[in-house]
C-alpha cells in the first residue's frame, strides 16, 4: 500500500509552463484570439505583409523625389526660329559673322543668319568638305580654312557673298609625296594660319602668313567693277555646274573670276624632335670646328659621341634594369606624328627682335609633340631671313617633369596650362616665365583636355 507522507501541493507558475507556439498571445487583440491562422498560412500572411510595406516604401520614395524634381529649375526648351535647307549632306559648320559656312559632300554653302537664305555656293572641284574654320577679316570679308576627304586643305577668301580660291596648301605634283591634314588653326585677326600635317612616316607643322591686308585692298578696287555684270555671266565664270540646293537667282558676285589675290607666305616648318643619335663627325677636329666657343681645352673627343657609345649605355641600362623592364614592358621609342600648337602673343620672353610688337598679333607659336616632355615656343618672325624648309631650333623650351598630355592658353594669352601624363596641372604666367601654381589630380587618371573659363 502506497501511503503519502506529504499533502499534495500545488506548484508555483513558471515560464516552462507558457505556450510555445504562442510567445505573444498577451499582445493579441481578446477578440481575434479564436480567429488566428494555422502556422503555414500566418507565414504566408506575414511574407505578404512585407511585400506591402516594401511597395509603400518605394511609392513613398518615388513621390518624394517627385516633389523634389518640381522644386528644381526646369530647363527652358528652345526650337529652332528657321531652318537651312540643303540637298548635299551636311558634314560640318562654321560661323563667321553674319554668314554660316556648310562643308557639303560636294563643295561648300553660304548661308545668310539675317534671312535665312543661302547666298552662294562653290563645289566647282566636286569635293567633300570634312572640315571647315572661318574667321571675319572686317569690310565684309572672311578667310576660310577648309579640309576635304583626301586630306588637301583649301584656303578660301568670302567677299560680299562670292567664294574665291586662293591656294591648296599642301598641293603636290607627285602623288606619292602626299600629306594629309590632320588639323587646322587660325589665328586671332586672321593674320597666320597653321596647318599639321602627316606624311607616310612622318608629321610636320607648317605655318602661313596670310596677307590679308593686301586682300582687302585688292577685293575693294575690284568690288566696283563686279557689280555691274550680269548674273547669268557671272553664275557662268564663277559656278560652273553649281548645283541643286542653289536659288534660282543668286546674287552678282562681287569678284571678278579673273582676280588674283597674293599667295600666303610659309614661315617655318616644324617638325618633331628627332631621337638622340651618335655624331656625324669623323673626327675630333671636324667637331672642335663647329664649337662656337674660341676658348677650347683637350683634344676634342669629350665633343664626340659615338653609335656604338649609346649601343654601350643602352646594354648596360637594360642589363641592370632587366626585371623592371621585363615587368613593364619595353617600348620603342618612335618619332611623335602628333603635336599640338597655339598662336601666343608677345610676352617678356617671347619677343621678336627689332620689331615693333602690337599687343594683337600673335609674335610666336607654342608647340608639343605627343610624349614629348618639352614644350617648345618659336618666333614668327625669325625664318624670314632664312629657309622654311631646314629644321628649326625654339628659340625657348620649357621642360615638364612628364611627357605633355595636352595644354590651353587663356584668351589674353598670358597663361599657358600644361596638363602631363602623371595627371599633374601646371599653370604658367607666360609674361613674367614661371609657374603659378601646380595641381596634382587623382592617381591613375588620364588627362585628355584641358580649357581655360
Amino acid at each position: 500500500v502506497n501511503t503519502r507522507k506529504h499533502p499534495l501541493g500545488i506548484p508555483p507558475p513558471s515560464e516552462k509552463d507558457w505556450p510555445k507556439d504562442e510567445e505573444d498571445f498577451f499582445l493579441l487583440d481578446p477578440d481575434r484570439e479564436r480567429d488566428a491562422l494555422p502556422q503555414p498560412f500566418r507565414m504566408i500572411s506575414k511574407l505578404v505583409m512585407q511585400v506591402f510595406e516594401s511597395a509603400m516604401e518605394i511609392i513613398e520614395r518615388r513621390e518624394a523625389l517627385r516633389e523634389a524634381q518640381k522644386l528644381k529649375v526646369q530647363p527652358k526648351k528652345c526650337f529652332p526660329t528657321a531652318e537651312f535647307q540643303v540637298t548635299e549632306r551636311a558634314n560640318c559648320l562654321a560661323v563667321s559673322g553674319k554668314y554660316v559656312f556648310v562643308g557639303l559632300s560636294e563643295g561648300l554653302a553660304a548661308f545668310n543668319t539675317c534671312d535665312f537664305k543661302d547666298v552662294c555656293a562653290w563645289d566647282a572641284a566636286k569635293t567633300e568638305i570634312c572640315a571647315i574654320h572661318a574667321l571675319d577679316l572686317g569690310n565684309e570679308c572672311h578667310v576660310l580654312l577648309a579640309v576635304d576627304e583626301m586630306g588637301l586643305v583649301w584656303l578660301f577668301c568670302f567677299y560680299k557673298e562670292s567664294f574665291l580660291l586662293v591656294k591648296i596648301l599642301n598641293e603636290v605634283e607627285d602623288i606619292s609625296q602626299r600629306s594629309t591634314c590632320v588639323e587646322e588653326v587660325l589665328s586671332r585677326g586672321g593674320d597666320y594660319a597653321g596647318i599639321l600635317l602627316q606624311g607616310n612616316t612622318k608629321a610636320w607643322l607648317e605655318i602661313y602668313q596670310l596677307p590679308k591686308d593686301s586682300w582687302l585692298t585688292e577685293m575693294g578696287k575690284n568690288a566696283g567693277a563686279a557689280e555691274g555684270s550680269s548674273c547669268s555671266e557671272t553664275r557662268s565664270s564663277c559656278f560652273s555646274e553649281v548645283g541643286t540646293f542653289l536659288l534660282q537667282e543668286l546674287p552678282v558676285s562681287a569678284i571678278p573670276a579673273d582676280l588674283e589675290l597674293d599667295l600666303p607666305v610659309l614661315l617655318l616648318t616644324v617638325r618633331p624632335p628627332k631621337p638622340i643619335t651618335g655624331t656625324s663627325f669623323k673626327d675630333p677636329l671636324d667637331a672642335l670646328k663647329e664649337v662656337d666657343d674660341d676658348s677650347v681645352l683637350g683634344l676634342g673627343y669629350n665633343h664626340l659621341i659615338k653609335d656604338s657609345q649609346w649601343e654601350l649605355q643602352e646594354a648596360i641600362f637594360c642589363s641592370t634594369y632587366q626585371e623592371y623592364l621585363e615587368a613593364g614592358g619595353v617600348t620603342k621609342e618612335e618619332i611623335p606624328r602628333h603635336a599640338t600648337f597655339h598662336f601666343l602673343l608677345p610676352s617678356r620672353i617671347l619677343m621678336g627682335p627689332e620689331r615693333e610688337v602690337q599687343p594683337d598679333i600673335p609674335v610666336g607659336i607654342g608647340v608639343h609633340w605627343d610624349g614629348n616632355h618639352n614644350f617648345c615656343l618659336y618666333l614668327l618672325n625669325r625664318s624670314l631671313q632664312g629657309k622654311a624648309d631646314a629644321d628649326l631650333m625654339p628659340d625657348v623650351v620649357w621642360p615638364c617633369a612628364a611627357p605633355i598630355a595636352c595644354s590651353a592658353v587663356s584668351s589674353c594669352s598670358r597663361y599657358l596650362a600644361l596638363a602631363g601624363e602623371d595627371a599633374t596641372i601646371t599653370i604658367w604666367d607666360k609674361h613674367l616665365g614661371y609657374p603659378l601654381s601646380v595641381t596634382a589630380i587623382l592617381e591613375e587618371r588620364f588627362i585628355r583636355s584641358i580649357h581655360f573659363l
